[in-house]
């Protein structure tokens, strides 16, 4: 249980973070974060990023193919976890957090901060796939993928943290707008 976890919201809001993280497991207890990148909107335009790779223990050959990130660029450009946690609080602030599936990135960010920082992670966020499922309900699969092809964005090309920042954050300006609609609707 994360006690001081913060709330999931639904909200169309002008002034936020995005975050995406990489990492070598699905398991927040025994994998590590591979990459964090964040981008900070303010009234709905980007005024700043964050990423950074950060050094594990092992990059699998799954995880390569995955982020395209080597164990030879992780040792390379890799920066020690806690530091780079410092400076992800630093450029986080008290913002709400935006993400895809986001709960799997606020839960290892928070698992993390609490064992390596004994800090809790207690920003409100907001889930583009909650969202996704509320506003597009015809939709079979809701995967980012599948949101970047419904809104005809441009496809990524790689699944890196930073890039997937900036297609969440477009998928977001795009479902703020169909809540626009339907509050449009009701009125």
């Amino acid at each position: 249980m994360r006690e001081f976890k913060g709330n999931s919201l639904i909200r169309n809001i002008e002034d936020y973070t995005v975050v995406d993280i990489e990492t070598t497991s699905l398991d927040s207890r025994s994998g590590e974060i591979l990459e964090i990148s964040a981008i900070k909107v303010r009234n709905k335009e980007i005024v700043d990023t964050f990423s950074k790779l950060i050094k594990v223990s092992y990059v699998s050959a799954f995880t390569t193919h995955l982020t395209g990130i080597t164990n030879t660029e992780m040792q390379e450009y890799g920066e020690d976890l806690i530091k780079v946690l410092e400076d992800f609080l630093i450029f986080l602030g008290d913002d709400i957090i935006v993400g895809h599936n986001v709960n799997f990135d606020v839960n290892f960010l928070y698992d993390n901060l609490e064992r390596k920082l004994s800090i809790f992670l207690t920003n409100n966020y907001i889930d583009t796939l909650r969202l996704s499922r509320m506003y597009l309900p015809q939709l079979k699969h809701h995967r980012l993928d599948d949101l970047i092809t419904y809104f005809n964005l441009e496809q990524r090309s790689e699944h890196r943290a930073l890039n997937d920042c900036v297609l969440t954050n477009q998928v977001y300006l795009n479902l703020c707008k169909l809540e626009n609609k339907v509050y449009d609707k009701i009125a």
